[in-house]
């Protein structure tokens, strides 16, 4: 990385949590992610979902197809666990490069989640094979008790799932997606090995009080949803400092605007497009931009076991504030950006 006051060149960035959708969406989101990363973790959970690796290897092909000419951006596809996941099909889509990870999403915890696990012991034989062959698993982790919380599923998980699995399985590569609880982030910075963590830009940004305060504001509504300060401040303390168990993933996952307001609005909040900028400024507000680079482009691709990037990417700081649009137009309708309610005067030098 170099730096100096108003400029920053870093390694290019990766995103290790993103939702792209398919057809037409996917075509009119993936630009707002392939101008700033190199690669991304594709998540699984499309509508029939990506459970098989000849499932995979079909996706991945419709995403190569959307890519625009000249773009340079590769796809790190993901299956979808389920309680009839075969481990054969896991491992050999690992080896074959087909897959880089399996999603774990509790069912019923998130959009489109019906097919995901209701019994985590049901499927710990596969999760052993994934530990044999050092595969990740990648976990929404939430409780979905529905007399649970919605604010405390996350901390529930930690401990009535997510303790006794690796507990069971010592050795089995974990990354807890989205955190957003000082619970999570403790948790984390307690184990000192196979485990990670990505973090949002809106859960660093923005607490609670911005969804709910002064009326509902529906496209700041995601799941795990956004909790009180003193979350967002723990994950700020644990993103900021450099520890390499924690890097980006925005979970970046657009819903036309017709679902998110709607009488049971979609969770997910469409934050792609301007991500690297606000991280710059969040950092740079905190005087931890020499610590940028690592969360967004080095942690992820160490604990995934790749290369880094060779390409660079520079960022400017403006005398002017980034003018965000606040709409993107796809054929089939608008899906709204994601408003950090801050003035971000870092770009990207194109």
């Amino acid at each position: 990385m170099t730096a100096n006051l108003n400029q920053l060149k870093i390694t290019k960035p990766d995103d290790w949590h993103l939702h792209i959708r398919d057809a037409e969406i996917m075509k009119a989101v993936l630009p707002a992610t392939y101008r700033w990363a190199s690669r991304a973790i594709i998540m699984p959970n499309l509508v029939p979902p990506i459970v098989t690796g000849a499932d995979a290897l079909s996706y991945a092909g419709r995403i190569k197809n959307s890519i625009e000419s000249g773009a340079e951006f590769e796809p790190l596809l993901t299956l979808y666990l389920t309680q009839n996941t075969k481990a054969e099909d896991v491992v050999e889509s690992y080896q074959q490069g087909i897959i880089k990870a399996v999603k774990l999403y509790p069912a019923g915890a998130t959009t489109n989640s019906q097919n995901g696990v209701a019994d985590i012991k049901k499927v710990y034989p596969v999760l052993a094979a994934m530990s044999e062959a050092s595969i990740p698993l990648l976990i929404h982790g939430e409780a979905t008790d529905p007399q649970i919380d919605i604010f405390d599923r996350e901390a529930v998980f930690i401990e009535q799932i997510l303790e006794p699995l690796r507990r069971e399985l010592p050795d089995l590569r974990i990354v807890m997606e989205h955190i957003t609880t000082k619970q999570a982030a403790s948790y984390v910075l307690n184990e000192s090995r196979n485990l990670g963590a990505t973090i949002t830009p809106h859960h660093l940004v923005l607490n609670r009080n911005v969804m709910l305060a002064g009326g509902i504001r529906p496209h700041y509504y995601c799941l795990p949803i956004l909790k009180r300060e003193s979350h967002r401040l723990a994950l700020i303390d644990a993103a900021i400092k450099g520890d390499k168990r924690f890097f980006l993933g925005t979970d970046s996952a657009p819903h036309l605007d017709g679902a998110k307001i709607d009488v049971c609005g979609c969770a997910g909040v469409f934050n792609a497009t301007f991500a690297v900028e606000i991280l710059a400024q969040l950092f740079d507000n905190l005087g931890a931009l020499n610590n940028l680079e690592g969360f967004v482009s080095l942690h992820g691709a160490d604990f995934y076991k790749l290369p880094y990037n060779k390409e660079k990417l520079t960022l400017f700081k403006s005398n002017t504030a980034l003018e965000m649009p606040k709409t993107l137009q796809t054929e089939v309708g608008n899906i709204t950006l994601f408003d950090p309610l801050m003035p971000v005067y870092w770009q990207i030098l194109e």
